[in-house]
């Protein structure tokens, strides 16, 4: 849509989409003298980082330091090329040296306005073997908040629908093993007196992503900003080849807003279209394996595109592997929210732990189950390419699997009549009636059992290094020796689930320089027009360096994109 020069509402910055980076840009622009305006098309506030674990990746930031973790732009740096391979348009060296130097100033800008930082201490970067990795990790959490503060607004706030437990989010690993260790039964012990507590007082305690965005949504009323709720973007206005403002569907009509010094892009990816999926992801997929934010249906990004916007990585996504039943659902009980919202379980914890492995239709193994859950997705579909046996997989347990541990929404000890009844979970007495329930090739999981096993017992995985990182070692089990990781397939009964490439959203998207403005395939800017979040080609490309990586590029490209659009660009 073209000007002709009259406008409904008229602001300085305006900023589609309300999800990490958004609320951050508000600030920043209040800061700097200007008003900012930010249009959400949901009727909930927070987009997919509401949605998230709630966790910033931000090398070198103060907190860290302030818990005594040395760590310069430097040594981030080294890290992020060692582990961040992939050459695109969105993960150039001035890209790079620009998260790394404004990650931080964007920490301390937050903790100026009121949010509360938490260090995960512990929450080892994801391939800390590499050089400049941390094993204590770079990630930061938000203080858990009760979301009763926001008043009328507490019904505004996004968040996972799933269920809810006032802990943060680095503490999970060890509730996982609140049967297995006395550090777990301490976990275990402080969640239930906080839930005591807060029943008493009336608190409602919020960790995850709820944390993050209940705070920045407290912080953003008490500056009173500007938030429009079900609101969508129906067009960019333009003047010439410049983008100066937004036409927005509001209230049943359409509205004109300008945006004097520019737009800001930061509305998720394309996780819930089927037909974006089918067009740019990896076959096969479907939108129903995805625990995305709701508002990730992509059309923002097909308009700038429609624009002449160069996009990157429209393939891949922060793949997180999901367990479904053969109805290509997900399990009942514990699979749908109170309303009947499917929740597809979400396995990184629990495939770290030992007494499991995955393989493919071939019996084979495939990755390092306790690794990075980007590369997991990733190396499933290579398998799938390779072999055409690999989406399904299968993760086989045994008894001890389920005695010890959680899986999906049941306790240790706990296999769900209805999961067996469904077939979502597969029991046998013996590896061979497994086979035969499950169609697994009978010779090659033999083989691979033997091999496995032997790993578990050496405590060296010869074949992909479960259990030889930190950032393994920090999920597994501290009680099973010589690998926390690694424990034999051996006692019945045994069980098997369907695994397929579940996501948490997509990771490509619009190409983007330095000072977040948005790129055309020739490299040329699109005035006006700025992005952040999972709508963009990511800064980190094709891997996950670190918890909260996502999450982190989202804030700190919101901030540098206020400030450029605003006149202040940061050095």
């Amino acid at each position: 849509m073209s000007t002709n020069g009259t406008w409904d509402e008229a602001f300085d910055f305006v900023i589609v989409g309300s999800g990490g980076g958004s609320m951050c840009a508000a600030l920043a622009a209040k800061q700097l003298g200007k008003r900012a305006l930010i249009v959400e098309k949901q009727p909930l506030i927070g987009g997919s980082t509401g949605f998230s674990g709630g966790v910033w990746w931000v090398p070198n930031n103060p907190v860290m330091k302030r818990a005594g973790v040395a760590d310069s732009a430097e040594r981030a740096r080294q890290y992020l090329d060692a582990a961040v391979t992939y050459q695109g348009p969105g993960t150039s060296p001035a890209r790079r040296d620009a998260f790394l130097r404004n990650g931080p100033r964007m920490v301390e800008f937050l903790e100026g306005q009121g949010m509360k930082f938490v260090y995960a201490d512990g929450w080892s970067d994801y391939y800390d073997e590499l050089p400049g990795g941390e094993p204590r990790g770079r990630s930061l959490l938000a203080e858990l908040f009760d979301t009763r503060e926001l008043g009328e607004w507490e019904s505004k706030l996004s968040r996972y629908k799933g269920f809810s437990l006032p802990l943060p989010t680095d503490q999970f690993p060890s509730l996982m093993l609140a049967k297995r260790t006395w550090g777990g039964k301490k976990t275990a012990l402080s969640m239930v007196g906080r839930m005591l507590k807060a029943k008493l007082t009336g608190r409602r305690l919020a960790g995850a992503g709820a944390a993050i965005q209940g705070r920045m949504l407290q912080i953003a009323l008490r500056e009173q900003l500007t938030i429009w709720t079900d609101s969508a973007l129906a067009q960019f206005v333009l003047d010439g080849d410049r983008v100066v403002g937004v036409a927005v569907q509001r209230d049943g009509r359409l509205v004109r807003v300008q945006a004097r010094d520019g737009v800001l892009m930061n509305v998720g990816g394309f996780s819930r279209s089927a037909a974006m999926r089918q067009r740019f992801q990896p076959q096969p997929n479907s939108a129903t394996w995805t625990n995305a934010n709701p508002g990730d249906t992509g059309e923002a990004i097909e308009w700038a595109m429609a624009l002449g916007a160069a996009v990157d990585c429209m393939d891949e996504a922060w793949w997180v592997v999901t367990s479904l039943a053969p109805d290509g659902q997900p399990p009942k009980p514990g699979g749908y929210a109170a309303d009947g919202t499917p929740l597809p379980f979400m396995h990184h914890l629990d495939l770290s732990l030992p007494y499991s492995m995955m393989v493919d239709q071939l019996g084979e193994r495939f990755c390092d189950e306790a690794g990075a859950y980007m590369e997991i997705g990733q190396r499933m579909y290579q398998r799938q390419r390779e072999t055409g046996k690999a989406v399904p997989s299968w993760v086989i347990m045994d008894s001890r699997q389920r005695a010890y541990y959680p899986w999906g929404t049941a306790q240790p000890g706990q296999v769900p009549e209805e999961w067996l009844k469904s077939g979502y979970m597969v029991k046998a007495e013996s590896i061979d009636e497994l086979v035969k329930k499950t169609g697994i090739d009978g010779a090659g999981l033999a083989r691979t059992l033997e091999r496995f096993n032997g790993f578990c017992r050496s405590g060296v995985d010869s074949d992909f290094g479960r259990g030889s990182r930190a950032f393994d070692r920090c999920h597994g089990d501290p009680t099973v020796t010589p690998n926390p990781n690694l424990g034999a397939i051996e006692k019945a009964p045994f069980y098997a689930v369907r695994m397929y490439p579940g996501d948490v959203g997509t990771a490509g998207g619009v190409v983007t320089d330095e000072h977040a403005r948005v790129l055309r395939e020739d490299g040329s800017v699109i005035h006006g027009l700025y992005a952040t979040g999972n709508c963009t080609a990511s800064v980190v490309g094709r891997c996950y360096p670190g918890a909260g990586a996502s999450i982190g590029a989202s804030f700190t490209f919101g901030y540098i994109a206020a400030h450029h659009a605003l006149g202040a660009p940061l050095q």
